[in-house]
């Protein structure tokens, strides 16, 4: 779905045209975040059995983790023989510490963390098909979804047009399935997800926009990166750690331009974040477009094109 902001327009094209709507010295950014088979499963001494979500590597040993009741001190030993304590640390916080180092045994037995909302168990092809071709740095929970519908002859076409692109990091992190559930969205808490703004991408980024040339981030996440990197003066700068911005209508956007996005769930922040660059009741018309035509919402689902 192509958006038209200025003239609210509505059209309907397929992904593969989209070189169409680009110009020569335009910036795609894209993230290169690549998701872990962050999802183990084992059992309890005593024959529990327990599902881990590991959410962020402390150490090669390490990782903050989330399950369901889980108390501190207990031992899991999990499926393909690794061991791992169960520690508390804080009060909502839970780490495991496992009995060697743990990057290996996850590649080789981990399960990709679709989703709650896909209910079926992943399969060997979600480790191709919920990944980016560009995926790259490791630490994500989820992708980065509007990235899922590019491929390289798509990437090579838009170079040939002049367009250039340029990466960040941002690492999806399971509060991207948080809803909101307060009714003033001042007070929801966003997730805090990792970030980098490398060098380059921000002198091309600022050189772009000083140079009048249209900045296009591909997915939310690029967005939320990109606008966290802003400086007083309106300069893009490079960046690395955490970043809480949330976005929601009202915000005024400094560096973005046109924004390519799916089609997400009611009272998400991704939501909210589309309606601040679109306008609320634009995007309410065109999601209702979208339930006519028939598109595919979510993960695996369709994408919009905002212009």
């Amino acid at each position: 779905m192509v958006l038209l902001r200025t003239k609210r327009k509505i059209g309907h094209r397929r992904f593969y045209e989209l070189p169409e709507f680009l110009k020569k010295g335009d910036v795609v950014v894209l993230n290169n975040t690549k998701v872990i088979p962050a999802r183990l499963f084992g059992k309890t001494d005593a024959g529990k059995e327990f599902e881990v979500l590991l959410e962020e590597r402390i150490n090669p040993r390490l990782w903050k983790g989330i399950m369901r009741n889980p108390k501190h001190g207990i031992m899991i030993e999990f499926d393909g023989g690794l061991k791992g304590r169960v520690l508390r640390d804080g009060r909502d916080r839970w780490l495991v510490e496992f009995d060697e180092i743990a990057d290996g045994y996850i590649e080789r037995f981990g399960k990709m963390p679709l989703p709650p909302y896909i209910r079926r168990e992943p399969e060997e092809r979600d480790r191709i098909f919920y990944q980016t071709i560009y995926a790259k740095a490791e630490g994500a929970i989820a992708a980065p979804t509007a990235g899922l519908h590019f491929t390289e002859r798509l990437l090579d076409e838009m170079r040939k047009k002049g367009v250039e692109i340029q990466y960040v990091t941002l690492h999806v992190g399971a509060g991207t399935f948080k809803p909101v559930k307060t009714d003033d969205i001042r007070e929801h808490s966003i997730h805090p997800e990792y970030r980098e703004i490398p060098e380059q991408t921000a002198l091309s980024v600022d050189r772009a926009k000083r140079e009048g040339r249209r900045i296009i981030a591909v997915g939310t996440t690029v967005v939320r990166a990109l606008e966290s990197g802003v400086d007083e003066r309106g300069r893009l700068q490079p960046a690395v750690g955490l970043t809480e911005l949330f976005i929601y209508p009202g915000f005024q956007f400094r560096i973005v331009d046109s924004l390519i996005t799916n089609f997400h769930p009611p009272r998400s922040t991704l939501l909210m974040l589309v309606s601040a660059f679109a306008g609320r009741e634009f995007i309410l018309e065109a999601y209702g477009e979208a339930i006519k035509e028939g598109y595919r919402f979510l993960s695996y689902g369709d994408a919009m094109l905002i212009l």
